[in-house]
């Protein structure tokens, strides 16, 4: 395996994808201690990498700046700062065409990525990593980092910040964090189950938070700090809960990464694919509540469904028993040092 100078990370979004591809830039480091990594990252995803020793240097790609009349004028310069990198090796994670077209334009000496790549992105690439849609997207992106020599059986991590604490929030006393809002709008809860979570946790405190604003006069138990939040004062707050109910979404990925105390809501999608690489964090699917290791490969998943006010007494139950086990000290608070 040749020893690479300059290594270009090619992972622009989203969020859960970013988190996904953290575990395999740690491994390309570790098999590349010398190189210089660039990510090259869309500036909303940005501060995920804020403290992160893997990487040297961030590329911002400012791509909602690249329409419209004014175009030209940030779309030229951008081009010609993505020309000067000249890496030794490109890895694109993406597996996009305009990912691809990114590691042409920066000169790659090398450029390598997945065999399941689309919109022809594959023609770019010297090598190719063979994986498989039905794996997780952290399996996937692994093989990209042994392509280069990381080591299979090394232990991951997901270097993720401390984050950004809260102006005037408290975080003691200890909370659920609630996060409802997820870009599918299939995969949301409605404010009614927001309440009803609400109500049934009272008298402890929810913190409900995500990108959405939250219509619904909320419970003296709940905090809404919904829209309120950057992204790494979420990431402070996942951190700082005792424990998080979250739906199909970026932040549940980043609470997966940083600890086990995690319900992840699951409507229509397959967790083994989509889901928290995390074999403790539990899973709501089609009414039923399991643990991520108790997921079969060759399972056959029934059809999913929506999340109804039925359901929350059972996610109410699972949550309250683990937080008296947290509390008695027979489950760890805090996150796996092994995910940080």
């Amino acid at each position: 395996m040749p020893a690479f100078r300059s290594i270009l990370v090619l992972k622009p979004s989203s969020l859960g994808d970013i988190v996904h591809t953290l575990p395999a830039v740690a491994a390309v480091r570790a098999a590349h201690p010398r190189a210089t990594i660039t990510w090259v990252i869309n500036p909303e995803w940005a501060p995920l990498l804020r403290g992160n020793r893997d990487v040297d240097h961030v590329h911002i790609f400012p791509r909602s700046e690249f329409r419209g009349i004014g175009a030209p004028g940030t779309l030229f310069p951008w081009l010609m700062k993505t020309r000067c990198l000249q890496p030794d090796l490109a890895l694109d994670f993406q597996g996009l065409l305009r990912s691809a077209m990114i590691g042409r334009i920066a000169r790659a000496r090398e450029f390598y990525g997945l065999s399941d790549a689309r919109e022809g992105s594959r023609f770019f690439y010297q090598k190719t990593a063979r994986v498989s849609r039905r794996e997780h997207a952290v399996e996937r992106y692994l093989k990209l980092a042994q392509l280069v020599g990381a080591d299979p059986a090394a232990p991951l991590r997901f270097p993720l910040p401390t984050g950004d604490a809260l102006p005037r929030f408290d975080e003691y006393p200890p909370f659920i964090l609630l996060h409802p809002f997820s870009r599918g709008r299939s995969k949301s809860l409605t404010d009614r189950l927001v309440g009803e979570f609400c109500r049934a946790f009272a008298p402890v405190r929810v913190v409900v938070a995500g990108k959405e604003k939250l219509r619904l006069k909320v419970p003296d138990n709940c905090v809404d700090l919904s829209v309120q939040t950057s992204l790494l004062q979420l990431v402070r707050l996942i951190r700082a809960a005792r424990f998080t109910i979250s739906v199909d979404s970026g932040p549940m990925h980043i609470a997966a990464a940083v600890t086990d105390n995690l319900v992840s809501i699951h409507t229509w999608t397959d967790p083994r694919r989509v889901g928290p690489y995390n074999r403790e964090a539990w899973i709501w699917r089609n009414g039923e509540l399991r643990q991520m290791l108790d997921f079969a490969p060759e399972e056959k998943l029934p059809k999913g469904r929506a999340f109804r006010r039925a359901d929350v007494g059972a996610v109410v139950n699972l949550v309250s028993d683990r937080w008296d086990h947290v509390r008695a000290g027979q489950i760890p608070p805090g996150p796996d040092p092994l995910r940080t």
